[in-house]
């Protein structure tokens, strides 16, 4: 695993796609494409001076069942070796669109990546399935995880985009798993804004992604498969949604196992603890998604939010993470508003804005597999008293699960180490844990201690 990391450290560094310059500057929020554009394949829309592929354009109409596969491609892989056999390493990824289900019910096209891996699955049963969850990439569509897979590292004027989920995406190959991406729904289709860390967006898209490897030409994976799904921050929130949702939403769906790393259960307390970081910009992206999925929030936005704020919303609609750092990094939300008063304090003051966090929460359903929470005691982005309040809920309505509070140092308050370094340090037990469950093995809940764990 040494040489992979330094393969793929390697080879980032001269995978790089250097996006054309945006003509026009400073970028603007996202125009959807016409029904007619997304159908006949006309011009791609442009983010932030990255022209993004047609096949991103839903289609006018959308199948009726979840999981159908609308459109797949080939997908070349920016981190690639070629083998002994004539196969790609880690493997032949194709890139896909499928229907999903949103937070308000309505049909939505999904896109993302199936990899197919040329390491052999020596475990029990047929090869399995780990659908993963990347963390946050932000919430232009040039940011997908499957066009990161193509494109390692996105550099331009307006735009920075790295592809720091490969390492795990190919450690979990290298089991001989197969994995499918979620670029989630608005991230990467071009028809909405992505809906940042709704849970339900993010658990239906994952399921979904898991139903629609099925039907990738080429996949040998099944309805028999076994799934997993992995995910950290963003993604663990996504993967501890899908935990929940799986017997209601998606119960053809064999899952057996869920990574959830530092999840972003209860959105109140995070938006205290991203405000004022170095991922202040994240706040716009939440903000913007939930404003477009709910009307009373967005009603709440338009009174309470000045006009630096509404440029700001605007501006983090079309940001990847390096981007919104850059530009936004250590920003108060007190800045944005009218009164001055924090976003977060002005959601919690109104009962309507509280009820539509609320309604995010994740931990208020029994997963219906074996779960592993994982959050870094130092964590002050995604604050660690909130994800452990999630194996706390769950382990109260009886769940399997396995908890693991990460102690490491205070490695610098607000600036992402807190909580960057545990996706790293953790990643190995993370994928031995999950493969463990792929195989069949019995996970043992440490819920009977968890009270003895900080």
């Amino acid at each position: 695993m040494r040489a992979l990391a330094t393969t793929v450290a390697a080879a980032a560094c001269v995978g790089v796609s250097v996006a054309p310059a945006s003509a026009t500057a400073p970028a603007s929020a996202p125009t959807a494409p016409t029904a007619a554009s997304a159908a006949d394949g006309s011009e791609p829309v442009v983010s932030r001076g990255v022209p993004i592929p047609a096949f991103y354009n839903p289609p006018a109409a959308l199948p009726s069942d979840d999981g159908t596969l609308i459109r797949e491609e080939p997908l070349p892989l920016g981190l690639s070796l070629p083998g002994l056999d004539g196969r790609p390493m880690p493997g032949t990824a194709t890139r896909l669109m499928y229907k999903s289900t949103d937070s308000n019910g309505k049909p939505v096209a999904v896109t993302g990546a199936y990899i197919e891996p040329s390491a052999e699955w020596k475990g029990d049963g047929p090869r399995p399935l780990v659908a993963v969850a990347s963390g946050t990439m932000g919430q232009g569509d040039q940011c997908a995880p499957s066009l990161a897979l193509q494109n390692p590292l996105t550099l331009g004027r307006e735009t920075v985009s790295v592809a720091y989920e490969d390492l795990a995406i190919y450690r979990l190959l290298s089991t001989g798993a197969a994995v499918v991406v979620t670029d989630y729904v608005g991230l990467g289709a071009t028809d909405r804004l992505h809906t940042y860390v709704n849970r339900l967006d993010q658990g239906h898209a994952l399921l979904d992604a898991a139903r629609a490897a099925r039907s990738v030409p080429g996949a040998s994976v099944t309805a028999e498969s076994r799934v997993g799904v992995y995910g950290y921050s963003q993604g663990g929130g996504a993967s501890a949604s899908a935990a929940e949702l799986q017997p209601s939403y998606a119960p053809d769906v064999k899952l057996v196992g869920a990574y959830s790393g530092a999840p972003p259960a209860d959105l109140t307390a995070v938006m205290k603890g991203i405000d004022g970081s170095a991922l202040a910009g994240a706040l716009g992206w939440s903000i913007n998604g939930f404003a477009q999925s709910d009307p009373d929030l967005k009603a709440i936005v338009d009174a309470h939010v000045n006009e630096t704020g509404r440029e700001a919303l605007k501006d983090t609609s079309t940001m990847c993470v390096g981007d919104a750092i850059f530009g936004y990094g250590f920003t108060k939300s007190t800045k944005w508003t009218n009164s001055g008063d924090s976003l977060g304090d002005i959601i919690a003051a109104d009962p309507r804005a509280q009820a539509a966090l609320d309604k995010q929460r994740i931990g208020t359903l029994k997963p219906a597999v074996p779960v592993r929470v994982a959050t870094g005691v130092e964590d002050d982005i995604v604050p660690h008293e909130q994800a452990r309040q999630l194996a706390v809920d769950w382990c109260g309505k009886g769940g399997n699960v396995t908890y693991e509070g990460l102690k490491l140092p205070n490695l610098g308050d607000k600036i992402l180490t807190n909580h960057l370094v545990p996706l790293i340090t953790d990643q190995g037990d993370a994928i031995s844990w999950l493969t463990d469950r792929l195989s069949g093995r019995t996970a043992t809940s440490n819920c009977g201690t968890l009270p003895l764990k900080r």
